[in-house]
């Protein structure tokens, strides 16, 4: 009776195991005393075993080590294969979790053994060769294993299998496999009152959707993901390596960063050594979309040590690809060994993994071309070009498409070219399924060496309007597929309006140096939230995206203007001009000595602002305006004094162009992209009715700015308690002109939130993008929001930016700080000229012309300014 006790207490201790870890942890300990108490090894083994499994389900994996291989012995010791065998099976998966790859298959071997090849213990060597990289192996254990354990009715056992393999069908790009087996795990776990395990299932559907390339479902499963399993206090690490690796697939660099860094503490924290240098290596990866070569070669470097100390080959060469990929961009290649490069590939591409095999073919090409092994190279790229057909994901069609490009450029030039179209409609029709428009931003990154290949090609070929067409193709494709209105999301418009009251409160608190207790937590918290709503939202159609604009169609909208388009080509800056139908290109210098004169302003012009009579300040802006004067538009000759429309690129988005000498009274128009312009500018004319903002409090001189201005149109002005966000949307969505006067901010980090300050809290960029229409011109006399964040592929996001991407034609905005109480002679002047027929462009070039010629002061309030789309309706 007493050894029966003994093992009911053991088998009661591993029923909680799986169900309250945390409980059955005193359980199993006073099962294991009692055992060996009353020497009965059998119970003694079960309870072991039971302390081991829940201390792993707790993340404390070296424990769990310690007395799974306890229970093997107690196993052992009483005689029963079997049992010794389920806990090797468990032990396995713990010494995995720990990274000891090559003892966790030895174990497991052995357990196969033991328990005859039943289906839970064929599961679980799966599990394990799928976690050490062998795919194909893993894939031969799960078909034998489910369908043992169909026949045997373990239901448990059965979900457990579905759900990991539905995982390993992801990974080889089996979507619709993936699914089934992750519906049918799901159905089963909720049968069986696994309510932890179905978070965890979302967790994998996330996946499933982020390999599938369906970003909004994704996010969505992931979400509920980490709801569940946060209520149930589950393993939150892996719902934050998926969401890491979803959000560098759109581009989204620094939120994937500050995930992947929370995810390796807390692999580490909880010791699960497996996972650690898995989120070392997504660290390199997100280090090279960057552009950050020597972090991302040691992070590389760190994870290659840890995989190969772990036994894991195919995760030592993808740390091996991160690492080449970082030399090649460092241009270190002579570093790297050519046998190393050869096993890399091969290892990949026999373990199922395609985007990193094609990648890895396409690196490993571009080092055989620079050690003159040209037939290697064509090797390689040929195999990494069939990539380019089948039913793969948009990146992986986009990569093989890429691959193709540079395999024909050497024979076919403007076959490469072709190749280099099809890859980036490929990735168009994929980025326009995006609702939010940061991820549809940032995701243009994929773009980036497409159209490089393209200016490349067009440039060695001596095309001028080939390279125009590929500079065309490589800015604002986002702002050029104009999409339909947001869903009205209730959730999403409930969120804004309870952001603004926490900003105000905050704001107030602030003023009043009252404790501001959480309402900071709250205001992070609510703008996460109103962030990730968005991306939720799926696109809701809109235009196609634009083809790039002819260069005859576009020299027809310019008239008497000239067009000036920069392009930026391997460190080298580029002007292509565009008067009179004739399109000339000129090289300009190096971007690096452009990138040092531009931090020479808005540096010149706040210090301007603070100290107007100090003239050696005057003297220094108008010498690094020169001298950038000298630099961009001295070598066109062709220019005169032209009106300018200025497309720019990377650090030019933001120049201040009346600082330049040329520029001074000159009409500029800078516009995202030279198709944005003649879409802009070719489009019939708006409603006519204007209408003036103040904003809220803390800014003088709004009041009174916001009256002059209505008073030379002949309206009335929203100001104090008139100015709130609701009744300033409103007037956005039937004005032809507004002006609004109110501080502004430029968030970096979220662009999207973005704000004027309004009477009752912000006006932010997301609810701009939720507005039916908006004006046709749009008058900004605020500080800094003019500028935008500049992604990669010359995309921009910011308040000015979703203003033009919701169909504004032009926005009159500073690049740089403006001093508060000095904007209204510019403003006002710019308003008598709009209102007697002006163009916008042409209006704010004579304003600050006149402004500046009050003083030094004037000059620092009005220079900022720029006249950004059409800026000429």
């Amino acid at each position: 009776m007493v050894a029966e006790s003994a093992l009911a207490e053991a088998l009661a201790a591993m029923r909680l195991a799986d169900l309250q870890p945390g409980r059955a942890v005193p359980a199993a300990a006073g099962a294991v005393r009692r055992a060996l108490r009353e020497r009965d090894p059998r119970a003694a083994a079960l309870a072991e075993q039971a302390w081991g499994h829940a201390l792993l389900q707790c993340s404390e994996v070296g424990e769990a080590v310690r007395h799974l291989r306890r229970a093997v012995r107690h196993g052992e010791r009483a005689g029963r294969r079997a049992l010794a065998g389920e806990s090797r099976m468990k032990l396995a998966f713990a010494l995995v979790q720990r990274g000891s790859s090559r003892a966790a298959l030895r174990e497991i071997d052995v357990a196969v053994r033991e328990l005859d090849g039943i289906g839970k213990v064929l599961a679980q060597r799966a599990v394990i060769r799928y976690h050490v990289g062998r795919l194909d192996e893993a894939a031969v254990d799960y078909q034998a294993a489910v369908r043992e354990l169909r026949r045997g009715d373990d239901r448990l056992g059965l979900q457990r299998a579905l759900m990991n393999r539905g995982i390993l069908h992801a990974e080889r790009y089996e979507f619709d496999a993936a699914v089934r087996d992750l519906a049918e795990a799901d159905v089963l776990a909720r049968e069986l009152g696994r309510d932890l395990v179905v978070g965890i299932i979302a967790e994998n559907l996330g996946f499933v959707e982020s390999q599938r390339g369906d970003v909004p479902a994704a996010l969505a499963c992931l979400d509920r993901a980490e709801e569940i399993i946060g209520a149930h206090g589950g393993q939150l690490a892996p719902v934050l390596q998926d969401r890491a690796e979803l959000l560098l697939s759109v581009g989204l660099v620094t939120e994937a960063r500050r995930t992947a860094e929370r995810a390796v503490r807390v692999f580490a924290a909880e010791n699960r050594r497996l996972k650690v240098p898995e989120m070392r290596l997504l660290l390199a990866q997100i280090a090279l979309l960057d552009e950050d070569w020597a972090t991302a070669a040691e992070q590389a470097r760190t994870a290659l040590r840890a995989f190969t100390a772990q036994g894991r080959e195919q995760w030592a060469a993808l740390a091996r690809s991160a690492q080449l990929r970082a030399q090649l961009g460092a241009g270190e290649s002579s570093r790297i060994s050519g046998a190393a490069t050869e096993t890399m590939v091969s290892t990949l591409d026999a373990n199922g993994r395609p985007l990193a095999a094609v990648q890895a073919r396409v690196d490993a090409a571009r080092l055989a071309e620079a050690r003159g092994r040209t037939a290697v190279a064509a090797e390689h790229l040929a195999v990494a070009a069939r990539a380019r057909r089948g039913s793969g994901p948009a990146t992986l069609r986009a990569r093989g498409w890429y691959a193709e490009a540079l395999r024909r450029r050497r024979e076919n030039p403007r076959g490469a070219l072709t190749a280099a179209r099809t890859g980036l409609r490929i990735l168009d029709e994929h980025h326009a399924a995006l609702g939010a428009s940061d991820l549809r931003a940032y995701s243009a990154s994929h773009r980036a060496d497409l159209v490089g290949l393209g200016l490349r090609v067009a440039l060695e070929e001596g095309r001028v309007r080939g390279v125009f067409e590929w500079a065309e193709r490589g800015r604002a494709s986002r702002l050029l597929h104009r999409p339909a209105l947001p869903p009205d999301d209730p959730e999403l418009a409930a969120l804004l309006p309870r952001l603004r009251a926490t900003a105000g409160a905050l704001e107030q608190a602030r003023a009043a140096g009252s404790p501001t207790g959480r309402l900071p937590h709250r205001q992070v918290e609510l703008e996460r939230r109103i962030r990730d709503r968005s991306r939720l939202l799926p696109a809701a159609g809109g235009d196609a995206p634009a083809r790039p604009v002819s260069v005859d169609d576009l020299a027809d909208a310019l008239g008497e203007r000239a067009l000036l388009e920069f392009v930026e080509v391997d460190g080298t800056l580029l002007g292509l001009c565009l008067v009179e139908g004739r399109l000339r290109l000129h090289t300009l210098g190096p971007v690096a000595e452009v990138a040092g004169l531009l931090d020479r302003i808005p540096f010149a012009l706040r210090k301007l602002a603070a100290r107007a009579a100090d003239p050696s300040v005057e003297r220094f802006l108008h010498g690094a305006g020169a001298r950038l004067d000298a630099v961009v538009l001295g070598p066109p000759a062709e220019l005169g004094d032209r009106p300018l429309v200025v497309v720019p690129t990377g650090i030019l988005h933001n120049v201040p162009w009346a600082v330049l000498p040329s520029c001074a009274g000159r009409p500029v128009a800078v516009s995202p992209s030279a198709t944005l312009w003649h879409a802009a500018a070719t489009r019939p004319p708006g409603p006519a009715r204007a209408v003036a903002v103040a904003g809220g409090p803390g800014l003088p001189g709004a009041r009174e700015e916001a009256l002059a201005v209505a008073g030379i149109h002949g309206r009335t002005a929203l100001v104090d308690e008139a100015a709130t966000v609701e009744a300033v949307l409103a007037a956005l969505t039937t004005a032809g002109t507004v002006h609004l006067a109110a501080h502004g901010t430029l968030a970096v980090d979220n662009p999207l939130f973005s704000a004027l300050r309004l009477h009752d809290g912000p006006l932010l960029g997301h609810d701009v993008r939720r507005l039916p229409r908006v004006p046709e011109t749009v008058l900004l006399a605020a500080c800094d929001v003019g500028r935008s964040v500049v992604c990669p592929g010359n995309e921009l996001l910011g308040l000015s930016a979703t203003f033009i991407e919701r169909g504004t034609a032009q926005l009159v905005a500073s690049v740089v700080p403006v001093p508060d109480l000095a904007t209204t002679p510019l403003m006002t002047e710019v308003h008598r000229r709009l209102a007697a027929g002006e163009a916008p462009a042409a209006a704010l070039a004579s304003a600050q012309q006149k402004v500046a010629a009050d003083g030094p002061g004037a000059l620092a309030a009005s220079a900022g300014f720029v006249c950004i789309g059409a800026g000429s309706r």
